[in-house]
């Protein structure tokens, strides 16, 4: 049952008032030299402007209704029930960290090490993060959790900052048993927490365990030295001091927007429409959009999603794709098209940060419909059109004309590529004879297995994980050397490493460590947003692993999935920075720390996590990177 609209357009209201709160996915955590005072959040009159949680039109007594029901909306925990694991656990409220590696269970008390204080280190410029986790045997309520500046020698790292997110738990399922998923009894089913709220409060359930992200943007000016800082632990029962050290280093991280990494998530502009219970394309949808793209931008995305057609993905998801371009065959024979939504979308998109590249889906799209209005029956005409035909070359000589008088226009031209999806072989040779002699300054972007004999006709080449081997370091080479793209994406048919709801977290992170390891320049993956039903409690569909669909959450929420993908991508561009300051550096030391870094890069292939983890070769890989900075800076 689709979600009420009504009720959709409510929360779409209240979701606008609030777009000012962050442009990120976090709650951004009050200043404390000493444990704040929490306002009174339920009191009537003025909104509390002391404290980041209550800003907003709603005011404190709608921001602490959000931030509560955010939780209550999780899903029973199917592994619940066991409650022997709780008998040595001793009564009260407890904390300490955690690490960001583990999916702790929400039924259980956390394993594995937990400490009293934690230390962090990272780039200027670098967002670095940690896990705190509170539990107890009895219910808790209204605990929350907050945080100091960072103080150091000379200077000091100012609590905005800082974010607190509490972590929500979605369902999700495993890779057993294939992609068809129309019987969800099949598969099993969890608890994992993934989703980052907009809340550093909460009730905890009896018993239970709640984890809570904590990130720190470090700025780009910020002087290199050791910073102290202060988590602060408040309830009822009093207030518990956690120490956190951060140690920044005399290196610094570009902004996102001058990454090298090329990173393309697929976005979904009518999910955000649907679940929002606004119009497409309104003021409303706008406004919703505005926020995920930004954050979506701050990881470095270089792509923007676009539709010329509709479906190019014949009704896979739980939405429809609506072409951005609306195709009318008029009476007299001749066409006409509205480019009103795609210019919508490209001019948003580049507003929020991602200017590098447009991609247009799809001039080949699943199952080879193509749909317009036919003036003279007044009706929608749907018909199969196969590439190489006289047909399909009239219908598209004509658009492609208009098409790229259009983005010339506009000044897209020399960005806009036309994208094709796992497409055969012999359609897209078809296709790219054609675009050359029709319409040469498109590029061409393709995701799937390597098109040996076509590859030099591709701009931007993602291989499929399964096919990346296949890619011999002399094309590579010369591929990079025309200043071509080339990529590699996971999807549902991949067991690892991926970016599921139940794969191990640190596998997000492992992709940008991949791309380094393989010269490849980026990633892709479908899709950024497109969402199930319910994807705030559920993130299960019928055709796919669990949260194969999408990154983030409604409401532009981010996501553990989605930080860890961006830490990688942060990781990605240390290793470029690193390699090349030590070819430039011609001392003995640089050379040993360059063939260091090289000989652990080469130990990274396709079989890698056949015997280690994504955490242990991430963790590695990032203990080498800092002794080596710390070495030469």
């Amino acid at each position: 049952m689709r979600p009420n609209p009504i009720m959709r357009r409510t929360f779409a209201r209240f979701v606008i008032a609030l777009t000012a709160l962050a442009l990120s996915s976090f709650a951004i955590a009050p200043a404390a030299e000493d444990a704040p005072t929490p306002p009174d959040l339920t009191a009537p009159g003025k909104p509390d402007n002391d404290h980041r949680w209550t800003l907003g039109a709603t005011g404190a007594r709608g921001w602490v209704w959000k931030s509560q029901a955010e939780l209550s909306r999780e899903a029973a925990d199917p592994d619940a029930g066991d409650l022997s694991v709780w008998k040595n656990i001793k009564p009260g409220l407890h904390s300490g960290f955690g690490t960001v590696d583990v999916a702790y269970s929400k039924s259980a008390p956390p394993a594995g090490h937990i400490s009293e204080a934690i230390k962090l280190h990272g780039w200027r410029g670098e967002r670095v993060h940690c896990m705190l986790l509170v539990w107890s045997s009895g219910r808790e309520d209204d605990i929350r959790i907050t945080a100091s500046a960072f103080s150091g020698e000379h200077s000091r790292i100012d609590q905005e900052r800082i974010s607190i997110s509490v972590v929500s738990y979605v369902l999700t399922d495993g890779f057993p048993g294939g992609i068809d998923r129309r019987d969800k009894t099949r598969f099993p089913v969890h608890l994992k927490p993934d989703r980052l709220s907009r809340t550093n409060r909460f009730n905890l359930d009896a018993p239970g365990t709640r984890p809570l992200w904590i990130s720190v943007d470090i700025p780009r000016e910020t002087p290199a030295g050791i910073y102290q800082g202060t988590i602060f632990r408040q309830s009822a029962s009093g207030t518990v001091k956690h120490p956190i050290i951060l140690e920044v280093r005399n290196a610094t991280l570009p902004a996102p927007a001058e990454w090298s990494f090329h990173l393309d998530l697929w976005q979904h502009p009518d999910a955000v429409a649907r679940y929002g219970g606004v119009a497409l394309w309104s003021p409303e949808h706008l406004a919703l959009l505005r926020p995920m793209l930004t954050m979506l931008a701050q990881a470095g995305q270089k792509c923007i999603t676009t539709t010329l057609i509709e479906e190019p993905w014949n009704h896979q998801t739980y939405d429809d794709f609506a072409g951005m371009i609306k195709w009318t065959r008029r009476a007299d024979g001749t066409w006409a098209y509205d480019y009103s939504h795609f210019d919508t979308y490209v001019t948003l998109a580049m507003e929020c940060g991602i200017t590098r590249q447009i991609n247009c889906y799809s001039m080949v799209p699943v199952g080879n419909k193509f749909s317009w209005f036919d003036e003279k029956s007044a009706k929608s005409v749907t018909v199969e059109l196969l590439p190489g035909t006289a047909e399909y070359e009239t219908v598209w000589r004509g658009f492609l004309t208009d098409f790229t008088a259009h983005l010339k226009e506009k000044g897209w031209l020399e960005k806009t590529a036309i994208a094709l999806d796992e497409r055969d072989e012999a359609e897209m040779k078809q296709l790219f004879g054609f675009l050359k002699a029709t319409a040469p300054e498109l590029k061409i972007s393709v995701a799937g297995f390597y098109p040996k004999e076509l590859i030099p006709s591709v701009d931007d080449f993602s291989s499929n994980w399964n096919a990346v081997d296949q890619i011999s370091g002399a094309v590579m080479a010369a591929r990079k050397k025309s200043g071509l793209k080339t990529t590699f994406y996971v999807a549902c048919c991949i067991p690892k490493p991926n970016t599921f709801t139940f794969s191990p977290p640190a596998e997000s992170c492992y992709e940008g460590w991949f791309a380094s390891a393989l010269g490849l320049d980026g990633f892709l993956r479908w899709a950024y947003n497109s969402w199930v039903e319910n994807p705030d409690v559920d993130s299960r569909f019928t055709k796919w692993p669990g949260g194969d669909a999408y990154l983030v959450y409604p409401d532009a929420h981010s996501s553990i999935r989605f930080e860890r993908l961006r830490e990688g991508i942060q990781d990605y561009e240390k290793i470029r920075i690193l390699r090349e300051e030590l070819a430039r550096n011609p001392s003995a030391q640089a050379v040993s720390a360059g063939t260091r870094l090289n000989a652990f890069m080469s130990s990274i292939h396709t079989r890698t996590l056949d015997n280690r983890s994504a955490a242990a070769v991430v963790n590695e890989g990032k203990q080498l990177l800092d002794e080596i900075i710390r070495s030469f800076h």
